[in-house]
C-alpha cells in the first residue's frame, strides 16, 4: 500500500501562495520555490511599510504645516507651540489638509494663535 502524505493539504497551502504570487515577474508567478521566497519577503516589507507609511505621512503633514506658517511669518515650531498654548485641539493632519486645501481657514488659525 502506497504511504499517504496528506496530497490535499499540502496542494491547498502551495495554491495558497501561487495565489499571492499572481501578477509577479518571470518565475516568481509561477515556480513554486521562488514564488514562495517572493511572498515571503513581499510579506515582511508590508509588515514593516504598515508602520513606516505612518512616519511618511507624520513627515508630509509638517512638511505642508511648516509651509503653511511660513507664508505668515512663522516657522513650524512656533506656530505648533502657539496652537497647543491657545488649546487648539486640531491634529497635524487637520492642519496640513487647511494650510493645503483651505488657505483662508488656515489663515485664520494662524490669526487666533498669533
Amino acid at each position: 500500500m502506497p504511504r499517504a502524505k496528506n496530497r490535499v493539504a499540502s496542494r491547498a497551502r502551495r495554491k495558497k501562495i501561487m495565489k499571492l504570487a499572481k501578477g509577479y515577474y518571470g518565475r516568481r508567478k509561477n515556480v513554486w520555490t521562488v514564488a514562495k521566497n517572493a511572498v515571503e519577503k513581499a510579506m515582511v516589507y508590508s509588515y514593516r511599510d504598515r508602520r513606516n507609511k505612518k512616519r511618511t505621512f507624520r513627515a508630509l503633514w509638517i512638511t505642508r504645516i511648516n509651509a503653511g506658517a511660513r507664508i505668515h511669518g512663522m516657522s513650524y515650531s512656533t506656530f505648533m507651540g502657539a496652537v497647543k498654548k491657545n488649546n487648539i485641539e486640531l491634529n497635524r493632519k487637520v492642519l496640513a489638509d487647511l494650510a493645503m486645501n483651505h488657505p483662508e481657514a488656515f489663515t485664520a488659525v494662524v490669526n487666533q494663535v498669533k
